[in-house]
């Protein structure tokens, strides 16, 4: 018997979008729908809570097929769903040995290609034992000065499998070279090896606030790199396009999105002008961003990227093929959203991030570990970071959708609203005279700290939520070790190994070292640069050594810093005052809650000052209910008040009964000693009547918690702890 076709469409009759917003309009019962719920964002954007074919109208498939123009949806036809996203996670040990078991732990793990950062001395071109490297070396890094360093380092890595991927810094130049020397000693056929070199240097500039050598001479050293990569080394980029320095200072993602544009067309201008063609220039770079915990954001960001490119590559004489597909993308976890008070959230952080990386279309992702703001990652903090990856791709089969995103009218109109946000700004760059003028001018500094401003103000009156930090935190939270490098220990045995590299070295050293410096001080061919530093590392010259070699004299250019901007940062400050007061005087800064009144006046505000204080790393002293007559109720205050042996108070109750009650038993509070008393809740008309009667404070919804913790704490002396103490 044959059923009947069921129809759903004629069992539920459409809904025009006009019939939704009057019933929700109603079911508001006068709250503005713009107010309550449209979202607004830091681009400008308003996000809709519906959206429809009228939000994106798909007539023409204005965003294409994946691999097509205007390329939105992905740079190849099958984006992922072919071999997936590579795998790529950073190291940076300063000991060799230990970050080698590290590198040989991930690869059996999973992962595909590494990102190896070398320490704070090499990345400005020192080694170890210069005397101005006694503070860098061994900091935040591979200590890695030789050819010889690098090999301990990859000891059992096949290197014509595993991705390579650089973070030198300035030397890129002379940590290019030693990795070459290494693929030459170890016979890897250049054609083989894969990875990239990352030559930065308006990224470094804008992180480091200096660079070695003047602007020019940046532009023209990369156009050499880039060259002598392109005649040798097919499956490596020479160039990253990164945008972290401004993403980690509170970029918006239409910033990100318009630095990345501008700083892609710097390089590629480089480029051309050493001699490379726009598709072979364009080929050399590799863009890299930060993405956050906004999932559709960030997801529109990175698809919103590609068109971009599409269109400037194409202004810039990209062939269409090329400004299509040539565009590399490697994602990594923003450090900005991640947190040293309960880390563990980071790995629900790290997996947002890397599921809206994939879905974004990333070609690389690396997901942080989630203790990376504590220190040195270790074994179990890898293993989770990278099987976050392998989940995402092998049991949620994200890889196996192209462009999961597509087709979504929320998304699709983001992504639309970004690039138009985006645009302008990167006009408004190119109208400073282009990116490195901007970024040296303060120009770009300017725009970011003004687009931070109001999530600053956000985040200190915890309009935007900071998980674990500036909401539901735990004072009682089992810390997680920050572990740290023995850094005198590796700083002794790298100046034995500098001392013994540099005493064996080839005869013809010095002779290869004088020829990159001649070659590095005067306009030649592009690549000889680096041809010559690769000749003078396999001749044994230390990282040191190269760069002196290229920079000469290093008369460089000096800009002030853009300093990262942490979301976490401010309250976590207050938090770590709170543990060195703790250390000092056995005990945290405490308030006792004075809650009056039923259980139904007072427990919604005794729970949000809970979360209020501990934020600040305030201990919360809870107290039964106070009840009774309000002589009673004043009387019974102060006795506890003075037997917690605090000096701090807040009165939790409803406004029904503060206007009876907070009088009487502010005043008793006070007579008890009570040196700051706090109320949970809007004073309103009653401020003077409460703050005459010894109210210090009052906190309540969008207030500014962070500037009332820091006063506090301040008033207390928890933030000057040892002062506080010897007085």
């Amino acid at each position: 018997m044959q059923h009947p076709k069921t129809s759903w469409l004629e069992d539920f009759p459409a809904v025009s979008y006009d019939q939704w917003r009057q019933t929700v309009e109603r079911d508001l019962a006068g709250v503005p729908f713009e107010k309550k719920l449209v979202t607004h964002t830091y681009e400008g954007i308003d996000l809709q809570p519906i959206y429809t074919a009228d939000d994106w109208p798909c007539d023409g498939d204005p965003s294409g097929f994946p691999g097509f123009a205007p390329t939105t949806r992905g740079v190849t036809p099958l984006g992922g769903s072919s071999c997936g996203w590579d795998i790529r996670q950073e190291h940076a040990h300063p000991d060799l040995a230990a970050s080698n078991q590290a590198i040989l732990d991930d690869l059996a793990g999973g992962v595909t290609s590494l990102q190896l950062r070398l320490d704070a001395a090499a990345r400005i071109g020192l080694d170890a034992d210069h005397p101005a490297a006694a503070e860098l070396a061994a900091r935040d890094g591979l200590t890695v000065n030789h050819t010889d360093d690098w090999d301990v380092l990859l000891d059992g890595v096949f290197l014509d499998i595993a991705g390579l991927a650089l973070e030198a810094g300035a030397a890129a130049i002379p940590a290019a070279a030693q990795l070459v020397a290494l693929l030459r000693r170890r016979h890897v056929p250049l054609d083989k090896a894969r990875g990239s070199l990352n030559a930065d240097p308006l990224a470094v500039l804008a992180r480091r606030g200096e660079y070695p050598v003047p602007i020019d001479a940046a532009m023209r050293q990369l156009g050499d790199l880039a060259v002598w990569t392109d005649h040798n080394l097919p499956k490596f980029t020479a160039v990253r396009v990164g945008i972290a320095p401004y993403h980690h200072a509170g970029a918006t993602a239409s910033q990100d999105l318009a630095f990345s544009m501008a700083t892609a067309v710097v390089y590629l201008r480089a480029l051309t002008g050493a001699g490379l063609s726009p598709d072979a220039a364009a080929r050399q770079l590799m863009f890299s961003f930060g993405v956050g915990t906004n999932l559709f954001l960030a997801v529109a960001k990175l698809r919103a990227a590609r068109r971009l490119w599409a269109q400037v590559a194409a202004h810039c004489g990209v062939s269409d093929d090329l400004a299509r597909t040539g565009m590399t993308m490697h994602v990594r976890t923003s450090k900005r959203v991640l947190t040293h008070r309960d880390p563990y959230v980071n790995m629900l952080r790290g997996t947002v991030c890397t599921f809206a990386a994939a879905a974004g279309g990333a070609q690389i992702i690396t997901c942080e570990p989630f203790d990376k703001a504590l220190g040195l990652p270790d074994a179990f903090s890898r293993r989770i970071a990278r099987n976050t990856q392998a989940i995402l791709a092998e049991e949620s089969h994200l890889a196996q959708v192209v462009d999961p995103a597509g087709g979504s009218w929320m998304v699709e109109s983001l992504t639309d609203q970004l690039c138009d946000k985006a645009w302008p700004i990167f006009q408004d760059v190119e109208r400073q005279g282009g990116m490195a003028e901007a970024l040296t001018s303060g120009w770009v500094s300017d725009q970011i700290e003004s687009a931070f401003a109001p999530r600053s103000k956000n985040i200190a009156r915890r309009k935007d939520a900071v998980t674990g930090v500036s909401e539901f935190p735990n004072l009682a939270e089992q810390s997680v070790e920050a572990r740290k490098a023995d850094r005198p220990s590796i700083i002794h045995t790298a100046h034995e190994r500098l001392r013994h590299q540099r005493h064996e070295r080839h005869p013809d050293a010095q002779s290869a070292l004088d020829s990159l410096a001649a070659t590095a001080a005067v306009a030649t061919d592009p690549g000889m640069i680096t041809a010559h530093a690769v000749a003078a590392a396999e001749t044994g010259a230390t990282l040191g050594q190269l760069a002196d070699a290229v920079f000469g004299d290093r008369d460089g250019v000096f800009i002030a810093p853009i300093a990262p901007h942490a979301y976490a940062e401010p309250f976590e400050n207050l938090r770590d005052a709170s543990d060195r007061f703790l250390a000092l005087t056995g005990e945290r800064p405490r308030i006792m809650l004075i809650n009056l009144g039923p259980v139904a006046h007072h427990t919604a505000r005794a729970t949000y000052a809970q979360n209020f204080f501990e934020a600040g790393g305030i201990e919360p002293l809870p107290t039964p209910p106070i009840t009774g007559d309000l002589n009673d109720m004043a009387n019974e205050a102060a006795e506890r008040f003075w037997e917690s042996q605090t000096s701090m108070a807040c009165l939790c109750s409803s406004d029904k009964l503060y206007p009876d009650t907070v009088p009487d038993v502010a005043r008793a509070l006070k007579a008890a000693g009570c040196d700051q008393l706090v109320l949970a809740g809007a004073p309103g008309d009653h401020e003077t009547a409460y703050r005459d009667a010894g109210v210090d404070r009052f906190i309540f919804m969008k207030c500014d918690v962070l500037h009332t913790l820091t006063d506090m704490l301040e008033h207390a002396g928890v933030l000057h702890p040892q002062a506080a103490v010897n007085a």
